[in-house]
């Protein structure tokens, strides 16, 4: 069990991957949370678009606009 209270479930859309890094797109309903993880990390869960997936958000800071 994961700390963290932010766990949305969501399913992959896109992986972009770069020689390091990787841009994840994950579409949570009609929202997409867009992050960049490492190329290990995608290569080691084995994501595919289409994959089933929970979003895990721990942050310590938290923006908001109206």
């Amino acid at each position: 069990m994961l700390s963290a209270r932010n766990q949305l479930q969501g399913t992959m859309k896109s992986i972009t991957l770069g020689s390091i890094m990787a841009e994840v797109v994950v579409a949570v309903g009609p929202v997409e949370i867009v992050a960049v993880i490492t190329r290990a990390s995608v290569e080691r869960l084995g994501l595919q678009a289409g994959d089933a997936v929970r979003a895990v958000i721990k942050s310590t800071d938290v923006l908001l606009d109206k």
